[in-house]
């Protein structure tokens, strides 16, 4: 899709939207804007089908300030965008949990089919470290929820899977007619990178090499790389001097802990001495939302400390997922029984703002400017 096209549908897309039911280390901390940073999550994935270029773009003509591609490789060493390396998921009946790509329906890939252990997990299905690039092309991107997000899934078959270069180029593209303006940033994520280390395709030196081709060299570039792992963030430290998140999930560990044996969780990360040690090689934290206000029977509860403690080791704080759909809000803010009904997404950011969040990642980037637009 040449870029006048994918002007033309991502403003066919937003109006659909619109209508839709309702340290020690040299880097330095990212400069805090005078705004909450608003990061469209793959895109503006509550739209239309995540990690495809016209998920991005319209994700920066909603207003983002940053949009989130996650990265996985392909066989011949290509960093693509998909939410996992594994791009359609089998239940033991055979029967499809999951699938962003047709690749369940194309039989020239069926012998492609098969079970592999993803950090401590057995999973049957198809991967992208399976495919080269130029197989990876003739497959079309589907939408993730279509039980929660039928409107999307009428775009499905209708994209291709981008590669992380496609994306640098469409930002590029954005940044040209931003001139006097912030420019429009990047957010990687570096998926399952123990992982891939393990099968000899490590994510850092093309992640770098691509990010330096491109310009985002130093520690004010427009780019934060993220993991939930810490090892691979300790060695980007030492590969660029661009900003490093670390990723905080609600339960469990990062998985080169397991890996290493060490015993913290993430909960310890989260305490002042874990943010202590973050602080020594990233400049962020990007954290689960119950580790900031935690739901107490499917409400907000007490709010943590974990804000001013994170601000305290001199990291900047930004929450994710937030998302419009009634299944996915705290229940003070649902808007009737239909899980795939929007809710009060505004009233759920700015519990969270209150508390002095950096920015955050949503689905609905047009519902998250305007949330961010009437804080006061």
């Amino acid at each position: 899709m040449n870029l006048r096209s994918l002007r033309s549908f991502a403003a066919l897309a937003l109006a659909a939207a619109l209508v839709a039911p309702a340290c020690a280390h040299d880097h330095g901390r990212p400069p805090v804007p005078a705004k909450p940073l608003l990061i469209g999550h793959r895109g503006a994935s509550g739209y239309v089908p995540e990690h495809t270029l016209t998920s991005y773009w319209l994700a920066i003509e909603q207003g983002a300030d940053f949009v989130e591609p996650d990265l996985v490789i392909t066989k011949d060493g290509v960093l693509v965008a998909r939410h996992e390396n594994a791009i359609a998921i089998l239940n033991a009946d055979g029967t499809v949990r999951e699938a962003t790509t047709d690749v369940v329906d194309r039989p020239e890939f069926a012998d492609r089919k098969t079970t592999k252990s993803i950090d401590g997990t057995a999973i049957t299905g198809w991967f992208v470290e399976d495919f080269t690039l130029a197989e990876l092309k003739t497959l079309r991107a589907r939408e993730r929820l279509p039980q929660v997000r039928p409107a999307n899934a009428r775009f499905d078959g209708q994209f291709e899977i981008p590669t992380f270069e496609e994306v640098l180029q469409l930002v590029a593209r954005a940044n040209d007619g931003r001139r006097g303006k912030r420019p429009v940033g990047v957010y990687p994520e570096t998926k399952h990178p123990s992982y891939f280390q393990g099968i000899g395709k490590p994510l850092e030196e093309p992640l770098v090499r691509l990010l330096h081709r491109y310009g985002y060299t130093g520690k004010n570039a427009p780019v934060i790389i993220q993991s939930f792992e810490t090892q691979n963030l300790r060695k980007l430290a030492r590969l660029t001097r661009v900003p490093l998140a670390q990723l905080l999930n609600g339960s469990g560990k990062p998985y080169d802990f397991v890996l290493s044996g060490d015993p913290r969780t993430y909960a310890d990360l989260a305490k002042p001495a874990g943010l202590a040690d973050i602080a020594t090689y990233a400049q962020g934290v990007g954290v689960n939302t119950n580790l900031m206000i935690p739901l107490v029977n499917g409400r907000l509860g007490t709010p943590t400390t974990l804000v001013a403690d994170a601000h305290q080791a001199g990291l900047v704080v930004h929450g994710w997922t937030f998302r419009a759909e009634n299944a996915f809000l705290p229940n003070e803010f649902d808007a009737g029984a239909d899980p795939a009904a929007y809710g009060d997404l505004a009233g759920q950011i700015h519990a969270f703002l209150r508390l002095g969040m950096d920015g955050f990642f949503t689905d609905q980037p047009f519902l998250g400017r305007q949330a961010i637009d009437s804080f006061k």
